[in-house]
């Protein structure tokens, strides 16, 4: 396996493993038996830092869309509204994160998937996901700024 390529968020390293495909939303998608396994990247975990609550809005085998909301996910950060990376179907849910989500700051790569997810879109590769990212950072530098600003 290669080594996962590094983004660098000002001095923190967001490693992005090769081994799986990426969504804008900065999910990682692993395709396995009956679909892709979902969960957030490194990158999104660093900016949601101390994940300690996620609940869904939908049941599972639930068709959705792009920007439809799907859930909850409550950090030390912020409460932020959770959507699918694109059109398809929710299949089953990682039924340990709703009592301990803990695994998403832990293992985000791992014991911290979201969901089994079935699709037909098109995702980014590792290299593909890092270039999306080099374009996004300024932008996201900002808006954090703002955020530490208003606090």
């Amino acid at each position: 396996m290669s080594d996962p390529l590094t983004f660098m968020m000002g001095k923190y390293e967001a490693r992005i493993p090769q081994d799986r495909v990426y969504c804008e939303n900065h999910m990682w998608a692993q395709e396995g038996p009956g679909g892709f396994r979902i969960g957030f990247t490194a990158y999104s975990v660093r900016l949601l830092q101390d994940v300690y609550f996620l609940d869904w809005t939908i049941d599972p085998y639930t068709a959705v869309k792009r920007k439809q909301e799907i859930g909850e996910i409550e950090s030390s950060k912020a409460v932020s509204t959770l959507y699918p990376p694109g059109e398809g179907k929710v299949l089953n849910f990682n039924e340990t994160l709703l009592d301990d989500p803990s695994a998403i700051n832990t293992d985000s790569y791992g014991a911290g998937w979201l969901y089994n997810f079935e699709t037909l879109m098109k995702f980014m590769t590792a290299d593909e996901y890092v270039e999306f990212l080099g374009t996004k950072w300024e932008e996201t530098q900002r808006v954090l700024k703002g955020q530490v600003n208003q606090d």
